[in-house]
């Protein structure tokens, strides 16, 4: 059985191919791929018997392969999303593991595809529920608890103008210019920050569309973003967003 791997956590993959190939040395894993970008790629130009797939990834969420590209591959979700959605993904694929993914579990759900495979009613991804669950349900973060010096303080999301990294720390700043380390990569605040209100413009900013003050066009392919608070440094939708942005500021 040929399998592709779509995995934004290094560890997280190689641990998933260790554990099929003890389940079943016959199981190939063809690739592992970290992004929507390359993952495009390689399944417009590849196939597989079946895929495991993250939600969350580098780029942004998985359903964006699938606005890109037809895929009628059967997937089994491997991620750390609420344990709410199990049951939303059970019944639009073939399965839904909760990370850390355990090993007897992983069996069961190649037991599931084999079955259904046999009877040749493996099932396709039925995507736009899933979105449609996703867009429904999904609770985003309201708050966050900050600590500076021996105090502890919370702080709503609405009165955030962006997220940022400096020195490989995360930092939130308010719309009254005030600074905080977070605990949270900037990959996990993607996923639990509306996506109305936030977007990341770059590897190193999420910001706020109340907090954009004015826009300059460097190229084609190039915008300059005016933030208020003024950050430190200047800040540049990188290229490969630039389409993504565009079409968030028209919502």
């Amino acid at each position: 059985m040929k399998v592709l791997i779509i995995e934004d956590e290094k560890i997280a993959a190689n641990n998933l191919e260790t554990m099929l190939h003890q389940i079943d040395l016959n199981i190939k894993v063809q690739s592992k791929i970290d992004s929507i970008e390359e993952s495009v790629k390689w399944l417009s130009n590849n196939s597989v018997d079946l895929l495991f797939l993250d939600i969350h990834l580098a780029d942004g969420l998985c359903f964006k392969i699938f606005e890109q590209i037809e895929i009628k591959t059967p997937v089994i979700f491997t991620t750390a999303y609420d344990q709410y959605a199990i049951r939303a993904f059970k019944v639009n694929s073939i399965d839904y593991l909760l990370k850390p993914i355990e090993i007897q579990q992983l069996k069961q759900s190649l037991e599931k595809f084999e079955e259904l495979n046999q009877l040749q009613n493996a099932k396709t991804v039925d995507f736009d529920a899933l979105i449609n669950f996703y867009n429904n349900r999904i609770k985003y973060q309201e708050r966050f608890i900050v600590r500076y010096a021996q105090k502890i303080k919370s702080i709503k999301t609405d009165d955030i103008a962006y997220f940022y990294i400096e020195a490989e720390s995360v930092f939130l700043c308010t719309k009254s210019h005030n600074n905080y380390p977070i605990e949270y990569s900037l990959d996990r605040l993607e996923s639990i920050l509306n996506p109305k209100d936030f977007f990341r413009v770059n590897r190193q900013f999420i910001v706020n569309i109340a907090s954009i003050e004015n826009m300059y066009s460097l190229s084609k392919s190039r915008i300059k973003i005016e933030l208020n608070p003024k950050p430190d440094n200047e800040v540049v939708v990188s290229f490969g967003k630039m389409s993504d942005f565009r079409n968030w500021l028209n919502k």
